[in-house]
């Protein structure tokens, strides 16, 4: 599955952005989809997921604040992101890979395929 990843850009913080991931190759129906995001001198950390019955999960730094959610018919996953700050300024990447199971949606490893990263950076 290729992946583009889009929407990121420059806000103040308190405000929102979406990001969108649009997959292409195959359908993305079947897939658990997530989101992760490296911040400048820092290890790439997991964000969110959306699993294929939609079930949905968050670190959380982020719960409450940002929402997930996907459109198997558009090929694309989103994640809308409120109350920004600071410290949500990172590249976000989606990611996927056949065969994820769910305990092992929070690590980076187990995934193949790749965006090429959005970049969000937050303004205090």
């Amino acid at each position: 599955v290729q992946l583009q990843a889009s929407g990121g850009g420059l806000v103040q913080a308190g405000g929102s952005l979406r990001l969108s991931c649009t997959a292409s190759g195959r359908s993305i129906s079947s897939y658990h989809m997530t989101w992760f995001r490296q911040a400048p001198g820092k290890e790439r950390e997991f964000v969110s997921a959306i699993t294929r019955s939609r079930s949905t999960y968050y670190t959380d730094s982020v719960k409450g604040r940002f929402t997930i959610s996907r459109d198997n018919a558009k090929n694309t996953v989103y994640l809308q992101m409120n109350s920004l700050k600071p410290e949500d300024t990172a590249v976000y990447f989606c990611a996927t890979s056949a065969g994820l199971i769910l305990s092992s949606l929070r690590l980076k490893d187990q995934y193949n395929d790749w965006g090429q990263g959005t970049l969000v950076t937050v303004s205090s």
